[in-house]
């Protein structure tokens, strides 16, 4: 796949620890994409060790949350001379194994869908799976997909399926309200198994708050396109 005409956003928030070698695998894997970094006000010098990787950085000040965030680096990346035909999204924590999201990009280019979404092979930390558990449901009832990755943050699309799902839900619910919009739109989606890796959350007082956050926004956004219909 030639990576010219590619540009891959990248969302992170206190990365500092993986985004370099995160923006490394994806320079290696897509040579001559344009790689942007949406860096959400990160206080562990995430947006330098991105620069330093040679990513190019879309910083914000104060944190806006996960979709507010990646919204504006998208929009960065749309806007550059020239725009891109094809968007990737991924997280800041994947580390070496971005280097694997190539089938995403290989699938919206080939025209298998419009918007491709990873599923991680294995499963890495976690909880009960109840907010997991809402996410799938409240696709399914707003839009009829089945998502066996709901919330997965590794998606590629073409620029113009990208324009007609911005800007993304707030927090976390960027990606239900992604899916919903883009196959509210006529978008095909496509879940593809791909062999990841995260830092993920634990099954302790941090990992459950951090979870508590995520189905609260995954409610907000349930009711923001329950509204819409």
């Amino acid at each position: 796949m030639g990576s010219e005409g590619l540009a891959v956003v990248v969302a992170a928030h206190e990365e500092a620890e993986r985004i370099a070698a995160t923006v490394g695998a994806l320079r290696g894997a897509f040579p001559g994409a344009a790689i942007w970094v949406g860096d959400d006000a990160s206080r562990d010098g995430t947006a330098e060790r991105a620069m330093l990787a040679g990513a190019q950085v879309v910083r914000r000040g104060k944190a806006h949350g996960k979709g507010g965030n990646v919204t504006a680096a998208c929009e960065a990346a749309l806007s550059a001379d020239p725009a891109p035909r094809l968007v990737l999204l991924c997280d800041g924590d994947l580390g070496e194994s971005a280097a694997r999201l190539v089938p995403l990009v290989d699938a919206v280019e080939a025209g298998e869908c419009d918007l491709a979404v990873a599923a991680f092979a294995r499963r890495v930390g976690g909880g009960f799976g109840v907010a997991l558990g809402f996410a799938r449901w409240a696709e399914r009832r707003l839009c009829g997909f089945e998502a066996r990755a709901p919330i997965s943050g590794q998606r590629a699309m073409s620029a113009a399926t990208l324009r007609t799902v911005l800007p993304f839900a707030r927090g976390f619910g960027m990606e239900i309200g992604m899916t919903v919009d883009a196959v509210r739109a006529g978008a095909r989606v496509g879940e593809y198994e791909i062999d990841l890796e995260h830092r993920a959350t634990g099954r302790d007082a941090r990992g459950f708050a951090h979870r508590a956050v995520q189905l609260r926004d995954f409610a907000l956004v349930f009711l923001s396109r329950l509204r819409r219909r």
